[in-house]
């Protein structure tokens, strides 16, 4: 006896033979069900854009931060001051941070994809220009500004600005965590390779060997989002100049600007001066290495699992843990004697709580205030963790040449640390709404 199935059956009879027909991709049927509007983006453009988004950030970051090993060759042959060294990375940050906002405010009017593009090339040149460089002058503008410049449009912020509008709100946590760990990766791949590069061909021929890692890095940017890209179909248009002036009177952006400063002061310090701080200590050149490395690694794990976590517990509450960790860690290096182990223990630590603030900071902007500006309003947070970083990078090398020893830096990292916890907590995650167009 046939059972009657009532008015259901005719339509679930259609929708089975349409999706036999037409075999919608699951990225767009999870980007259905979780946008309000009708999304266009295929499977194809969300795994081309996220797989170009990882190998973006894998070489640019990787490479940024295997810049540490190279101090003591370029200070030794530009006059031997670690300042000089220093103070061309600290510049690198500032100029990174200081074109962050108006990158973004490019990527998001002409597309990532010609942004990155030209940021890639710019990076490459820098490095180029750093084999030649034979004054403190010519180091500042190649490694400096150069590179710096490109940075900000290689790395977190237009590379997830690119994911963030092909990828659904409930699942954004969990790409930019892989995005984010891409760049731990390679962090973890380039220093030894850096080093191996160095030990090799000197600084000079290893930063030739740079720059065509940074050739392909241009290239990549060809599957990032056009110009005009929309996640969906906008019911309202905002206009830029209202996504500032909202961002400007939200308490929670500013206080989200404030703890990535922090952010930026521990990491660019650590990254920089940490070999030369192990290696003063007694340490071998090879544990400095080691330890860089080691950041990376565990960072792979860190950033992945706080932006999975992202998306399930609020973001504030996981960026002040954060940050309370960071303050135990550090602190409990200071007090521990040191040793290979303890160095190694210290990095891996750190590593797992490095770029976390990365999917939460940026997952939280685009939570806020939406993916349309995702990309301005984050540039713009993210100058001020360039301007943490260029205090870090540059503070570290002035303490060290004045003092004798990173101890008054590594104490600050702590007080810092300990304000970033107190900074996150009362930061609202609710969305905002979009004015109407004027």
């Amino acid at each position: 006896m046939a059972h009657d199935l009532g008015p259901r059956w005719p339509d679930f009879k259609a929708r089975g033979k349409a999706d036999c027909h037409n075999r919608r991709p699951v990225v767009t049927s999870l980007v259905r069900n979780h946008l309000d509007d009708p999304v266009t983006d295929t499977r194809t453009t969300v795994w081309i854009a996220l797989v170009c988004a990882c190998l973006v950030v894998m070489l640019s970051m990787g490479m940024r931060q295997s810049f540490g090993i190279f101090m003591p060759a370029v200070s030794a042959d530009l006059g031997g001051s670690r300042e000089v060294f220093a103070l061309a990375i600290a510049l690198q940050n500032l100029a990174w941070g200081l074109v962050q906002p108006g990158v973004g405010m490019l990527a998001d009017r002409y597309g990532s994809r010609l942004v990155a593009g030209a940021g890639g090339a710019l990076y490459a040149l820098g490095l180029a220009l750093t084999t030649l460089a034979t004054t403190a002058v010519a180091l500042n503008l190649s490694l400096g500004f150069l590179v710096g410049a490109g940075l900000s449009a290689t790395t977190f912020v237009v590379v997830l600005g690119a994911v963030a509008k092909v990828v659904p709100d409930n699942r954004r946590g969990f790409a930019f965590g892989i995005v984010t760990a891409a760049g731990s990766f390679g962090m973890f791949a380039m220093v030894p390779i850096s080093h191996g590069l160095l030990d090799g061909m000197g600084w000079q021929g290893a930063f030739l060997g740079l720059t065509g890692l940074g050739i392909i890095l241009a290239l990549l940017a060809i599957g990032f989002p056009a110009a005009g890209h929309r996640p969906a179909p906008l019911r309202s248009e905002q206009s830029m100049t209202q996504a500032l002036r909202q961002a400007a009177e939200h308490r929670g952006y500013w206080l989200l600007n404030a703890g990535f400063f922090v952010c930026g002061f521990h990491v660019m310090f650590i990254a920089t001066h940490l070999p030369a701080y192990l290696e003063d200590e007694g340490l071998s050149g090879r544990v400095a290495a080691i330890a860089l490395a080691l950041i990376g690694l565990f960072n792979i794990l860190g950033s992945f699992v706080f932006g999975v976590l992202g998306d399930r517990i609020r973001k504030p509450r996981l960026l002040s843990s954060l940050y309370a960790a960071r303050v135990v860690v550090i602190a409990a290096f200071l007090i521990v004697p040191l040793s290979p182990a303890t160095a190694l223990v210290f990095s891996a630590l750190m590593g797992f709580l490095w770029l976390g603030t990365i999917p939460l900071t940026s997952g939280l902007v685009a939570q806020i205030f939406g993916p349309r500006y995702m990309t301005t309003l984050f540039g713009i947070v993210f100058l001020n963790h360039q301007i943490g970083s260029f205090i870090g990078a540059w503070m570290g090398g002035r303490v060290f040449d004045v003092t004798g020893s990173y101890d008054m830096v590594w104490l600050l990292a702590v007080g810092l640390g300990i304000a970033a916890t107190v900074l996150h907590l009362p930061i609202s995650d609710r969305r905002v709404n979009a004015p109407a167009p004027a």
